[in-house]
């Protein structure tokens, strides 16, 4: 075991260390008065035009909308409008607009696990062939190159031909309370009960114990903590999300439980889905819910990092673009200076997996691009509009802002290291161990088999079904309609 460890701890330095040498190629620097020039003079044919754009209100759009956007008004003379709405009313309308054609929107917000079926579907232009045909449009200092390895995730696997300008890429990690876990009375009475003492945990046995420690302590001392956040909404994609990208990849059950090679979940088909390793992982997560605030089964991602911001939870998964406000804005965080940041706790074997046998992920790696729709009216200001979010002396900002890197010459930056300390290293966490977290699979049929297996889900946090029978049968429904698609048949 010691061996097997320090294997593991040998290799993932050497990746680390390769990680961090392939990033330092370029530093971001304040764009000179010529490339300002560029700016003005390219966009002089659709000065007064107005791209509509539509996105999830997620921290790093509200920047682009409230920072960015008006800097490129001012700069072009063309404006954006730009809507940022819920998770699922942003999907639903700008695919209801690109299956219509009717060119609502002219740029829209393309999340990692969507790409695929985007790609499939054809709905967006293929901006390596567009900036080909119009070279004019081509900012000189855009550098598809200057992207971190996540821009990968918006290439058409055949060609390798962009279709998107990523503005968001963060890890989902495991955030603690570093004054709780550090307080000398409660590291005493936690080793007192459990034999070992109190730090984040690496495993799941672990996270239970400190989950059911402060939820204990919480209410001993009279106090609205709890052990643990959970993100299991019972009636919306989230919880299937946080079991299926951050819970069941944890314990080692990756792509959903879906066998890649015949297109089978079932066990007895040789899935995954309803293993004695996922039974094992969703019944632990629902377990959970008892250590949690009460609002835990109504909480989507927004409420997980409003719960641990207000100090309800003393550890959780949190998506990472979350990570920079809540350890440092004092108008939203009653947290600030208090928020530690570690890896997921891990099943035996899942780290093995990754490192020495570059199979599966330790937890999810999320983001998103901004893609221009076939049915745009106004491609030509939408191109320009997207290289716009690629300058890299806005990155550092924006990164600090909402925890997200796109550019590896961002990590390098001094602002960006000095505030990184203040996010307990997050930033120093998402360059040298992003490789160890994965984005969705690539499946086309991402969200018509979310919604066979979430009713599932939903049934099994709410008791309504046991977390075992809830598996089989969404296992034996995945089959089915892989089947009916024409997979694996």
């Amino acid at each position: 075991m010691k061996a097997s460890f320090w294997k593991i701890l040998g290799l993932t330095v050497i990746l680390s260390m390769l990680f961090t040498l392939s990033g330092t190629a370029w530093a971001a620097q304040p764009l000179p008065q010529e490339s300002e020039d560029w700016w003005a003079k390219a966009a002089e044919p659709y000065k007064g035009v107005t791209i509509k754009g539509i996105s999830e209100s997620t921290p790093p759009s509200k920047y682009a909308a409230e920072v960015l956007a008006p800097a490129f008004e001012e700069a072009t003379g063309i404006k954006v409008e730009f809507e940022t709405t819920s998770w699922d009313l942003q999907y639903t309308k700008a695919i209801q607009d690109m299956e219509a054609g009717t060119g609502v929107y002219d740029f829209v917000y393309v999340e990692q696990d969507i790409v695929y079926a985007y790609l499939d579907r054809k709905f967006l232009v293929n901006l390596t062939q567009m900036m080909a045909e119009k070279p004019e449009l081509i900012w000189p200092g855009f550098n598809v190159n200057a992207f971190t390895s996540f821009i990968d995730y918006f290439k058409d696997p055949a060609t390798g031909d962009v279709y998107g300008i990523p503005i968001e890429a963060f890890i989902k990690i495991y955030l603690y309370r570093k004054d709780l876990f550090e307080d000398p009375e409660v590291k005493a009475a936690f080793e007192k009960e459990y034999g070992y003492p109190l730090a984040p945990a690496v495993n799941h046995k672990q996270y239970a114990d400190i989950a059911a420690f402060f939820a204990k302590w919480g209410k001993d001392h009279n106090m609205e903590l709890w052990g643990t956040t959970v993100q299991a909404n019972t009636g919306h994609p989230a919880s299937f999300y946080e079991l299926f990208e951050t819970i069941l990849p944890s314990f080692g059950v990756y792509n959903w439980g879906i066998n890649l090679e015949n297109w089978k979940a079932t066990v007895a088909n040789g899935g995954t889905l309803n293993s004695d390793r996922a039974k094992e992982a969703f019944a632990f997560w629902v377990d959970l819910l008892k250590y949690a605030p009460p609002e835990a089964t109504a909480s989507t991602w927004d409420e997980v990092a409003a719960s641990f911001a207000a100090g309800r939870a003393a550890q959780g998964w949190v998506y990472g673009e979350n990570a920079a406000w809540i350890a440092t804005d004092e108008s939203r965080s009653k947290v600030v200076g208090k928020v530690g940041a570690a890896l997921p706790p891990l099943y035996a074997g899942v780290l093995e997996d990754k490192i020495l046998r570059n199979i599966g992920y330790i937890g999810y790696y999320d983001g998103g691009a901004y893609g221009i729709p076939h049915s745009s009216k106004n491609k030509e200001a939408a191109l320009l509009w997207l290289q716009w979010l690629s300058r890299p002396d806005i990155q550092v900002d924006w990164a600090m802002a909402s925890a997200r890197v796109t550019q590896t010459a961002t990590f390098d930056d001094p602002r960006l290291k000095e505030f990184d300390k203040k996010v307990d290293g997050y930033f120093t966490m998402l360059k040298e161990k992003g490789f160890l977290f994965g984005g969705a699979p690539p499946f086309p049929f991402h969200a018509t088999i979310r919604e066979v297996i979430a009713p599932f889900i939903y049934k099994g946090i709410s008791g309504e079904m046991g977390t075992a029978d809830a598996l089989d049968q969404a296992a034996a429904a995945v089959d089915q309609e892989l089947v009916r698609l024409g997979y694996g048949k």
